[in-house]
């Protein structure tokens, strides 16, 4: 299989399996923190698709820091999914 496509102003072009499976050159998936196994939010516009990285929750520990610490936030989370 060919390399994929890059470069200025097409960016990365890559090809869609059967299964509708893709592959992220590891370049963007570097520079954007994109790891095996993170989700992505992949959403409609105007100008064709946009793909985000969904954080995960321990990426926002700290953001509401006044709300109780992050040990405390990881406690709640697996209390959690014991619970379910």
């Amino acid at each position: 299989m060919p390399p994929p496509i890059v470069g200025p102003p097409l960016g990365v072009v890559v090809k869609v399996t059967r299964r509708g499976q893709t592959t992220l050159p590891v370049e963007q998936r570097t520079r954007l923190g994109i790891k095996e196994g993170d989700h992505l939010l992949i959403e409609e516009t105007a100008e064709g698709l946009l793909v985000r990285r969904v954080p995960d929750l321990m990426d926002l520990a700290g953001v509401d820091a006044k709300h109780g610490t992050i040990e405390e936030a990881r406690k709640m989370v697996e209390r959690m999914r014991e619970e379910y």
